[in-house]
């Protein structure tokens, strides 16, 4: 087999791979939020209403918990509250919460992102293999030779 053939088949192979590990990734921040059963409040920006299980949802669900800890600590954060103010442990738990729901955020954009890159090594796989076939050249024998 010559080295396009080779690189070809590596690339494809390796841009399955990378789609399965996505969609699977995926899959699971997804049904990890789901099982939460969080629901966006009707006073959201957007989304209001959803079903917490996807990037847009979850970024709505932590959208909204900055809204309400910022509206019960007067605008301050968690930062700029005094040690003894008995908000600040309000202010703590939603930076917590947000913080866990960016990070689903940010899986589900790495998982798409590596879905993506997947198709790129399939493709480029093909494209060396359809490649390889069209310059496949055969050697020429001494004895053929006129």
């Amino acid at each position: 087999m010559k080295a396009p053939k080779i690189a070809g088949l590596l690339s494809i192979i390796a841009g399955i791979v990378l789609v399965i590990a996505g969609l699977v990734t995926y899959v699971a921040v997804s049904q990890q939020l789901a099982a939460e059963n969080i629901t966006v409040p009707d006073d959201a920006a957007f989304l209001a209403g959803d079903k917490v299980d996807g990037p847009f949802s979850a970024y709505a669900q932590a959208d909204i918990i900055n809204e309400h800890a910022l509206s019960s600590s007067e605008g301050k954060t968690y930062a700029e509250l005094d040690r003894e103010d008995p908000v600040r442990a309000t202010m703590m738990n939603a930076s917590f919460l947000r913080a866990s729901l960016f990070t689903s955020v940010v899986s589900f954009g790495l998982a798409a992102l590596v879905m993506g890159l997947g198709v790129l090594f399939a493709l480029q796989g093909w494209a060396l293999l359809a490649l390889g076939k069209r310059y496949d050249v055969v050697p020429v024998r001494e004895s053929d030779r006129v």
